[in-house]
């Protein structure tokens, strides 16, 4: 019985040293296409740095600056500067976050290489740079609309689905990506300027049952203070968004978590590095969310949010 004891004991050790050295010495580089202070990047960044914070593994950051910055001779010069930064360090692995990193760099320098890629942050499908290679794999941004709705439809009288959002080709093609991933029947409509913004969304409160209120980025006369009586007076019909910067328009926010991806592409790349063939490794896709809700808005509309709602939520708006 000692025998097999001590055995079992060495064996629980070698497991413990091999999971604490089985990375030693790995080296990862995380490409962020856009900047420090930019609050998804930062979401990735915390995501990937809290999983491999217990890794003995190297992790350098190269930021590309494209969200500001959006010449495209200024992104070509950026995913050269990557690609000089991957010649020097010779990462084992590569994460790279959001589209201009997997445009500019993957898609034309490292399509089937042998260095491995995990990408995150790419939004709805990765179909548009012919992921997944032999080489990459990654998860893909999709809206949790199905989430969303869940936690509108207790308080809607019908299923009739609107949705309202700036004329901007990024919202036109969320509203094809809610229909056509999820299956719905949903009226679209997209304004240019905030006067038209306060007259559709009044117009919908008698025209559907469930409004989904999307990104004002496109509304350049957009009036914080303005939306926010309109919203107060003039809702009836439960309001939803997939934005936490639109929360103070709905009653319910149900947003993405970039740690999320952050952390998916670190574990990923730490799989990569303890041996798993990354052609193995299929794309998923966020899985989790943050609640939001409002309780300004609910006043507005005479209803009270369960408690249960409220103690779920990661923001309460009052």
């Amino acid at each position: 019985m000692k025998k097999q004891l001590c055995c079992f004991m060495m064996v629980w050790a070698m497991i413990f040293i091999w999971g604490s050295t089985a990375y030693a010495g790995g080296k990862i580089l995380y490409v962020d296409s856009y900047h420090e202070g930019y609050a998804w990047s930062d979401g990735i960044t915390k995501g990937v740095r809290s999983v491999l914070s217990g890794a003995d593994v190297e992790l350098r950051i190269f930021r590309m600056d494209t969200k500001k910055n959006k010449r495209k001779s200024f992104i070509r010069k950026m995913a050269m500067n990557a690609k000089a930064m991957i010649e020097e360090f010779k990462p084992d692995v590569v994460i790279a976050s959001d589209d201009n990193a997997s445009r500019y760099l993957i898609k034309p320098f490292y399509k089937d290489a042998e260095l491995p890629f995990v990408f995150c942050g790419l939004n709805w499908d990765a179909s548009a740079y012919g992921f997944p290679y032999k080489n990459v794999t990654g998860m893909i941004e999709v809206a949790s609309v199905p989430k969303l709705l869940e936690h509108l439809k207790p308080f809607a009288k019908g299923d009739k689905i609107a949705y309202l959002a700036a004329d901007v080709l990024t919202s036109r093609k969320e509203g094809r990506y809610y229909r056509t991933l999820f299956n719905l029947n949903i009226d679209m409509r997209y304004v240019k300027n905030f006067a038209s913004w306060a007259k559709v969304y009044e117009e919908l409160q008698d025209a559907c049952d469930i409004l989904i209120v999307g990104n004002k980025a496109g509304i350049n006369d957009w009036d914080d203070n303005a939306a926010e009586r309109i919203v107060m007076t003039k809702t009836k019909v439960p309001t939803g968004t997939l934005y936490d910067f639109m929360g103070k328009y709905a009653l319910i926010g149900y947003t993405k978590i970039a740690e999320e991806q952050g952390e998916w592409a670190a574990k990923t790349a730490l799989r990569v590095l303890g041996g798993t063939d990354i052609s193995t490794i299929p794309i998923s896709k966020n899985k989790k969310g943050n609640l939001i809700v409002n309780n300004k808005v609910a006043g507005g509309m005479k209803i009270t949010l369960p408690e249960s709602m409220i103690l779920e939520a990661v923001q309460v708006i009052e």
